[in-house]
């Protein structure tokens, strides 16, 4: 598959500023602004994950952290996954989740994978090979469910 964006797979530490900066405003945008959730986006878990950021021209089009075992669930996760608005419907999203599971499976090798998914995007993250594992909950007055990807071979 030939990527359209230009992938940084980095910790915490590793992040620049300007880094940093093209990450919370991405989450900002997507999450805060665009979906009306009022909620606190800095919960720690930014130190203990790595950020895998896409660029195209120098701008910020999608972004996922993974997680470690332990701090969202038993298992390791992709957390805050956002495409920009402007690159939506070309195919960032599908990209970010498969280098997403590649980053993971680099850190941890096959590895049962879970997230929390908004509910809408149950089809999308089921076309990886993640299953709903969870009863719908209300997470910022949004639908939400756990999914989770068993170890593939």
């Amino acid at each position: 598959m030939d990527l359209k964006l230009d992938w940084h797979f980095k910790t915490f530490d590793e992040l620049n500023t300007r880094e940093l900066y093209d990450i919370l405003q991405l989450r900002n945008e997507v999450f805060v602004v665009e979906q009306k959730c009022c909620f606190l986006d800095l919960d720690g878990k930014d130190q203990k994950s790595h950020h895998l950021s896409g660029y195209q021209d120098g701008k910020l089009m999608a972004f996922s952290r993974i997680v470690p075992p332990g701090v969202s669930y038993e298992y390791v996760s992709i957390g805050r996954i956002a495409v920009s608005g402007q690159g939506r419907g070309m195919g960032f999203g599908i990209e970010l989740l498969n280098e997403s599971i590649k980053k993971v499976e680099l850190l941890y090798g096959k590895s049962i994978i879970r997230i929390g998914a908004q509910l809408y995007l149950k089809t999308f993250y089921g076309s990886f090979g993640f299953i709903q594992s969870s009863d719908i909950y209300l997470e910022d007055d949004i639908e939400h469910i756990e999914m989770t990807r068993q170890i593939t071979r």
